[in-house]
C-alpha cells in the first residue's frame, strides 16, 4: 500500500445530491492492491482520523499540493494531432484540407505507433488518465492506440472508424485484399475481430464507431447497429449536430429520418454506453430522444469555438435530463489541457445570445470532467473519483505552478473562488504528477520535469 498525505478533492456519489466537491484541506489517500491486483483506493479523507488505521504504511506528505481524480476526456482523435490549429473555413472544409489528408497516413503501423506514443504522452502530461478516443479506419491505427495504451496501463475506449463512402479514397474502409468482401463487410468483421482481441483486456474498451452518419452507407450502419445488439457491453462514439452544413447533409442522405440524430436510432445506434460528440443543433426532440435512450453527450467546446460550430445548449440540456460530460476534441479543439477544455465550457455557457446563457459553477464545470463524465461513460465508481473502490487513477496539483496562478490561489476564500482560479490560469503546468493504477502493486507515475 501507498498513502498520500495533501489537500484532496472528491465529488458527491451517485447516492448523493448534485455534483458538490469537496476539499479535505489536510487529507490522506491510501491505495493499494484489490484481489486482482488492481491498485485501487482504499481511504480517502481527513488525515487526523485516517493516519492510525494504516500505521504501517510509508505516507507521502505533499505540502501545498492538491490530490484530484484523473481527468477523463470523452472524445478525441489520436490521428489529428498533427492538424491541431490548421486553418479552415468550417468543420467539411478543415476534414478535406487537413484531417483526411493527414489520416491517410495512418494505414502505416509505424507512423500509427509513434503517434499513439506522442498522443497518449501528450494525455497523461496534461491529467488526462481515461479517455474515449477515434482511430482512423485502418486496423494498424487501432492496435497502434490499444498497443500504446495497454502499455501505459491507460484507461482507454476506441475503435475502428467506419467509413465507406463520400471521402477520399484513402481514409474510406478498404475491402478484402481478395476481393472476396466489400469495404463494408470487411469493416465490419474487422470490427468484431479487433472488439474480441481487445474488449475488456486490462484497462481496455471498444468502442464500435461510425465517423457519422453521412460517411457510412445504409448496410453499414446497419452493421453497426448489429453488432452493438450482439454486444451491449462495448460502447458506441459517433458524431451528430454538429454543424449546420453537416446536418443539412444527413437529412438528404436519410431523408426517412426524423432528424439527424434519429437517424443512428433508426439503426439501433442510440443505447446505453453510446456517446456521441457535439449534439449543438438539437432540439428537445433530440434531446429526449437522446435521454431516453441512455446515450450521453460529449460537449467539445474549444473544438465548436475553433470551427465556429456552434455553442451547447447546457441550460437545455439540464431542463430535459440529458446527460453530457466534457472533451477536448483534439485535433479540431484546440488544447489537451482540461483547463483549457472547462473554460471554454464557462464561455460557451455564458454565451446567451443564441440560446439561454448561465454560469456552470467551476464544481460542475470539474465534476463534467471527472466523476460526471465517468457517469455519462458507465464508469461510475469505477474512475473520476477518489471514493474507495475507484481504480487509483489521481493528479497531484501544484497551485503554485506559475506567478500569475500562485497570487491567485493565495487569495481564493472559498472552493469555487479556488477552483475557478485554477481552471481559468491552469494549463499542463499546473499538472505537477499523473498517478495511473496498474496491476501487480505498481503505480506509474508521470512527475513534471
Amino acid at each position: 500500500m501507498r498513502a498520500y498525505r495533501a489537500s484532496i478533492l472528491s465529488f458527491a456519489t451517485d447516492g448523493e445530491s448534485g455534483f458538490g466537491a469537496a476539499l479535505e484541506e489536510d487529507g490522506l489517500l491510501v491505495v493499494g492492491p484489490d484481489a486482482s491486483g488492481r491498485q485501487r483506493v482504499q481511504a480517502s479523507g481527513p488525515y487526523r482520523q485516517l493516519k492510525t488505521r494504516f500505521p504501517a504504511v510509508h505516507i507521502e506528505h505533499l505540502p501545498g499540493r492538491i490530490i484530484a481524480p484523473g481527468f477523463i476526456d470523452m472524445h478525441n482523435h489520436f490521428a489529428q494531432t498533427n492538424v491541431i490549429g490548421s486553418p479552415a473555413d468550417g468543420l467539411l472544409p478543415w476534414l478535406e484540407r487537413y484531417t483526411f489528408p493527414e489520416e491517410q497516413r495512418f494505414s502505416s503501423a509505424q507512423y500509427s505507433a509513434e503517434a499513439a506514443r506522442f498522443f497518449l504522452d501528450e494525455l497523461l502530461r496534461n491529467g488526462v488518465t481515461t479517455a474515449l478516443s477515434f482511430a482512423t479506419c485502418s486496423t494498424e491505427s487501432v492496435d497502434a492506440l490499444f498497443c500504446e495504451a495497454q502499455r501505459r496501463s491507460l484507461r482507454l475506449i476506441t475503435g475502428l472508424c467506419l467509413m465507406d463512402r463520400h471521402a477520399p479514397a484513402g481514409v474510406l474502409n478498404l475491402a478484402a485484399p481478395d476481393r472476396s468482401r466489400s469495404a463494408c463487410e470487411q469493416s465490419l468483421l474487422d470490427s468484431e475481430l479487433l472488439l474480441l482481441r481487445w474488449h475488456g483486456k486490462d484497462r481496455l474498451g471498444y468502442a464500435i464507431t461510425p465517423r457519422f452518419a453521412p460517411s457510412c452507407s445504409e448496410s453499414q450502419l446497419q452493421g453497426a447497429g448489429h453488432l452493438a445488439i450482439r454486444y451491449p457491453e462495448v460502447w458506441i462514439q459517433s458524431h451528430v449536430a454538429e454543424n449546420r452544413d453537416e446536418i443539412a447533409w444527413a437529412r438528404q442522405l436519410f431523408p426517412s429520418s426524423a432528424s439527424y440524430l434519429a437517424t443512428y436510432a433508426d439503426f439501433g445506434l442510440l443505447r446505453r454506453r453510446a456517446v456521441y460528440a457535439h449534439c449543438i443543433h438539437f432540439d428537445d426532440q433530440d434531446r429526449t430522444l437522446m435521454r431516453d435512450s441512455g446515450a450521453v453527450a460529449a460537449v467539445s467546446p474549444t473544438s465548436n469555438l475553433f470551427l465556429g460550430s456552434g455553442f451547447f445548449d447546457f441550460a437545455a440540456a439540464d431542463r430535459v435530463g440529458l446527460q453530457y460530460g466534457l472533451a477536448s476534441d483534439v485535433g479540431g479543439g484546440t488544447s489537451f489541457s482540461p483547463f483549457h477544455t472547462m473554460l471554454a465550457a464557462y464561455y460557451v455557457a455564458r454565451e446567451g445570445h443564441s440560446k439561454t446563457g448561465l454560469s456552470l459553477s467551476p464544481q460542475q464545470l470539474w465534476w463534467q470532467h471527472t466523476a460526471g463524465a465517468a457517469r455519462a461513460l458507465d464508469l461510475e465508481g469505477v474512475v473520476g473519483n477518489l471514493q474507495p473502490g475507484c481504480e487509483a487513477d489521481f493528479v497531484v496539483l501544484n497551485p503554485q505552478a506559475t506567478p500569475l496562478l500562485g497570487r491567485r490561489t493565495a487569495q481564493a476564500s472559498n472552493l469555487d473562488e479556488l477552483l475557478l482560479a485554477m481552471i481559468v490560469l491552469g494549463d499542463d503546468r499546473l499538472i505537477e504528477r499523473t498517478v495511473i493504477s496498474q496491476a501487480q502493486d505498481v503505480l506509474l507515475t508521470i512527475d513534471r520535469p
